[in-house]
């Protein structure tokens, strides 16, 4: 099968002679003349050479994320899991580009690659070091499709649209791996696969994926960056998918390895095998877990942190055990060892990248790249009137709102080497300083009941001030869904819980238990209780919500249940509404910067439960903008916002991801009219929470989900985005590959237009999108210029999956094919007649999956064993599947099928879920819900011509795999 080979387990020296891998034995194990360390020869043959030179104790050490070094050969030791979505993480200071959805929102795959590249390098660049953590396998990028706008990692995504995601994917990967599969920069491994986009409950919660919805909506994100050799493997996601753990995906190497003609390395997200006899309880072992594991395509362990050995002693047991063989142990050491043969470490000198150090860290061109990186990823959402760019002779301005001076770093950033902030980069464009404001109020809490104020100074937060003093003041900043943070007035660091009790102590809002986050609930009498809020999730991380209040002798702070908490009042000695409208009024223009933090309403562990802009946040807006009619507003955050009434309000609204380093000077170029916004949405920003069923909801088809589906009106359309110029569409062409639009700039002003290229099935057998990108080119234009964009596009790019017979078809027909600036912004217009074919009526003589239905009612799509396959399952009563367009022929005189798991029955109905009654085969039930059973039932004549043909489920957790009518 394409992209796997079974390796041998030993390496006989006659046969590498006649292979002419070399004629002598060397004297020392890691002599250069060894067939491994032999660049001329093929990466099979090195890796073929090495993994016969391994023990099995050695080979199974390379299973875990912490491979150790193999002294007696000279191989150092190996690790996989450097992050890496938008610059190096986590080992310090590097080049911070904007998030990957701030990326994304450039719809530029040349941009991309520039930054993977750059990427590519640093990560290199640390290798002369190797400091802990540091390794050549980047985890990165995250192609999960932005399903749901309230994922808690929306950040780490491109796009609602697979193909969207799979062009800049592939470009980032491809900037990654230097674009020689044989020669790799880095190894990317892409993340989660699959259908992982929620947090809530995430290693327990499972995406049901109905065939159609795997195939054309996630797998088709995963597909493009490995069949381009983009990407060196996948990590498997924590969640399950009908019924079984990711972690145990048998797609890992029936599918994802045929996608690609190189090795690929598989590896576990964090702990992810832990979860397998843990909260999944899916298998009763460590040792059953990894043997599934590794036999369905994980090559590599991430468990246990740098704990290697109860991995080891898993897989150790396992082969005592017969659960694996040596064989699948060679397989999975050499998918490894072939990356690691491709990274050159047993080359000289390290390979084609091996002398490449530190100084490009940073570099003047990495920075550069940063800021063209910001100033493509921002999004022009509303521009009334001409409001922007500004004037340079607008230099008396303000810039207020609670980013307007700070940059946020979210968990997979790099360190910051410097911070652009909004008002930094302004005033830096202007040559003159430029006034600010957070616009946050700064408090006082003082407990009712002893008068005393909450103070710093001293190691932990305690009750003492009588009163508010400066130690007693802190800047309140609302994020949202209720959640405040607390900056102490004097060291300029947020309040956090340590564990021990409350300090004032960071820079930023962050780490892993984000315990920087309050809630100020008003009680009846007006006073507030300080409820902490750090780390809760929808059902609390802690057992109960747990409230602030002295529980030392000295007053000092800590956790109380509600009914031990202190009642404060809460006194504003500085409005932060005022100051930021004293700010602004009068000034030639105001900027307001608002949106998030990223650790904060939406973040890896934490779904957003509101889309709405902070209320803090939108009342200094309409205070400002009612001071100040020139009112601009920068949305800096990391996912689509609702916004409420404020994009009525003010006259222009732009919108950027956190964008590292460069922000400030990116909004600057942006603002002030030296770039022109270009950026263009990558999701659909919906006016409403109500728009959206629940999160745990993943058949985007029958829920209709995303620009593809969704017949709502929606605030700002996929693939949105204004600019400072205007752009005319000339009439869309067919051409041999596709087809042909020219695109005029009609405005005074340079500018990138993003030409997407949208697809309509009039007719099908199958529900099909009401629009679907198919191809997108940016194109730069001068005023006055013309340019023809020629967008590629062939039939078989209008195929979809065909349920009836599990494969992919192009149906014959009429499609409509759209050319324009947005999903719902069409500026020209095509019929295309597609000689395809039609697809036939069911036969269900064949036996059929019941999990390839049309449609369905109160169903579960379920494991059918724990190894592979996918079942039905009746979640109620009158659960019913539908097979639509079945042909029965003259009749069909039995019905049979395979059930398991609770008893019950299935009846055959005609037409529809109610209609006529054609049989009912009953089923007693068996002990296991993986033990099926035949059961059959005789069919009335009515079985017979072409119809719609119902299965009804009676009987909540009976399973149905397969049937068939003859």
């Amino acid at each position: 099968m394409r992209g796997s080979r079974r390796r041998r387990s030993t390496l006989v020296v006659a046969l590498a002679l006649v292979a002419g891998l070399g004629a002598t034995v060397p004297a020392h194990a890691d002599d250069p003349a060894y067939p491994f360390r032999n660049p001329s020869l093929t990466v099979d043959q090195r890796v073929d050479d090495l993994l016969g030179r391994l023990t099995l104790d050695e080979k199974i050490s390379l299973l875990h994320q912490y491979q150790p070094a193999i002294p007696r050969l000279g191989i150092p030791s190996f690790r996989t899991g450097t992050e890496a979505l938008h610059g190096v993480a986590w080992l310090g200071e590097t080049t911070v580009f904007p998030q990957a959805i701030g990326l994304a929102s450039s719809w530029d795959p040349a941009l991309l690659e520039q930054v993977g590249s750059a990427v590519g390098d640093e990560a290199r660049g640390f290798q002369q070091e190797r400091p802990a953590g540091w390794g050549l396998n980047l985890w990165a990028p995250v192609v999960n499709p932005l399903r749901d706008p309230r994922w808690g990692r929306n950040e780490e995504g491109y796009s609602e649209d697979p193909q969207l995601t799979g062009a800049l994917s592939t470009a980032y990967g491809e900037g990654l791996t230097g674009g020689d599969p044989d020669h790799l920069k880095t190894a990317p491994t892409i993340k989660h696969y699959l259908a992982n986009n929620n947090e809530w409950h995430r290693t327990t919660t499972d995406s049901e994926l109905r065939p159609r919805v795997a195939k054309e909506y996630d797998e088709a994100a995963f597909k493009p960056a490995i069949e381009a050799d983009a990407a060196t493997g996948v990590m498997s996601s924590y969640n399950l998918v009908n019924g079984r753990p990711n972690t145990v995906n048998p797609d890992l190497n029936d599918l994802v390895r045929s996608w690609s003609s190189h090795d690929l390395l598989n590896v576990t997200d964090a702990a992810g095998p832990g979860n397998l006899h843990g909260d999944q309880k899916y298998y009763p072992s460590v040792m059953e877990g990894d043997a599934a594991a590794i036999k369905a395509g994980i090559d590599s362990f991430t468990d246990n942190d740098a704990d290697s050995s109860v991995t080891t002693g898993a897989v150790k047991s396992a082969l005592e055990k017969g659960l694996l063989k040596e064989a699948d142990v060679n397989e999975a050491a050499g998918h490894i060892l072939s990356v690691r043969v491709r990274l050159g470490e047993f080359d000289p000198g390290g390979g084609r990248y091996g002398s490449i150090d530190k100084s490009v860290i940073n570099s003047p061109a990495h920075q550069r790249l940063a800021r063209k990186a910001a100033t493509e990823g921002a999004v022009l959402l509303k521009n009334q009137s001409g409001t922007l760019p500004l004037k340079t002779s607008q230099k008396d301005i303000a810039v207020v709102g609670p980013l307007a001076d700070t940059l946020y770093t979210d968990w997979y950033s790099g360190t910051l080497p410097y911070a652009v902030t909004p008002a930094k980069g302004i005033a830096a464009k202007l040559g003159t300083d430029v006034a600010t404001s957070e616009g946050v109020d700064r408090i006082a809490l003082k407990n009712t009941a002893t008068g005393k104020y909450i103070t710093t100074g001293d190691a932990l937060l305690k009750e003492t001030a009588q009163t508010p003093t400066a130690p007693a003041q802190f800047d309140v900043s609302d994020w949202g869904a209720g959640v405040v943070t607390l900056r102490s007035a004097v060291s300029g660091k947020y309040v956090g819980y340590n564990w021990s009790g409350f300090a004032d102590d960071q820079t930023q809002p962050g780490g892993w238990f984000v315990q920087q986050q309050f809630k100020l609930e008003q009680q009846a009498d007006g006073s507030y209780l300080l409820r902490y809020a750090g780390y809760e999730t929808e059902e609390s991380w802690w057992t109960n919500p747990v409230y602030v209040g002295p529980t030392g002798a000295d007053g000092t702070l800590g956790l109380v249940s509600k009914e031990q908490a202190a009642h404060y009042t809460k006194d504003v000695v500085r409005s932060g509404v005022d100051e930021a409208v004293a700010a602004v009024r009068g000034k030639d223009a105001a900027v307001v910067v608002v949106g998030s933090t990223p650790s904060i309403n939406g973040r890896e562990g934490h779904d957003r439960t509101d889309m709405g802009l902070a209320p803090a946040q939108e009342a200094l807006v309409k205070a400002v903008r009612k001071a100040n009619p020139k009112t601009v507003v920068v949305v800096e955050n990391s996912y689509p916002t609702t916004l409420g009434a404020l994009q009525q309000d003010v006259p222009a609204l732009l919108w950027t991801s956190h964008a590292g380093q460069e922000t400030g000077n990116a909004l600057a170029d942006l603002l002030y009219g030296d770039a022109n916004p270009s950026g263009r949405l990558t999701q659909t920003w919906y006016r409403s929470e109500s728009d959206l069923p629940s999160i745990l909801d993943y058949d985007i088809i029958k829920s209709d989900r995303t620009y593809q589906y969704f017949k709502g009106q929606a605030l700002y359309p996929f693939g949105y985005g204004l600019s400072y110029t205007s752009f005319r569409y000339g009439d869309l062409r067919r051409t041999a590959d596709g087809f042909e639009v020219k695109v005029t700039n009609t405005g005074g002003r340079a500018g990138d237009e993003v030409v997407q290229l949208y697809t309509h099935q009039r007719v099908s057998r199958d529900k099909q999108p009401l629009k679907q990108l198919k191809a997108f080119q940016r194109v730069a234009l001068k005023p006055g210029q013309t340019k023809t964009v020629r967008l590629k596009l062939s039939p078989k790019d209008l195929a979809h999956w065909d349920v009836t017979r599990s494969k992919w078809v192009t149906e014959k027909g009429t499609y409509d094919v759209l050319a324009g600036a947005s999903s719902a912004d069409i500026r020209a217009r095509t019929t295309w007649k597609v000689a395809g074919e039609t697809i036939p009526a069911r036969d269900l003589t064949r036996t059929t999956r019941a999990e390839n239905f049309d449609d369905y009612d109160r169903t579960h799509l379920v494991d059918e064993s724990k190894e592979r396959g996918t079942a039905v399952s009746a979640a109620s009563d009158g659960a019913w599947l539908k097979f639509g367009d079945a042909r029965l022929g003259t009749g069909a005189a039995q019905f049979t099928a395979r059930v398991a798991g609770s008893s019950g029955t299935v009846e055959v109905r005609l037409g529809s879920p109610t209609g006529t009654l054609a049989g009912t085969a009953t089923f007693g039930g068996t002990a296991s819900p993986y033990t099926y059973e035949t059961v059959t039932a005789d069919l009335s004549r009515a079985a017979k011509g072409r119809t719609d043909v119902y299965l009804v489920l009676k009987g909540a957790g009976l399973r149905l795999s397969t049937f068939s009518l003859r």
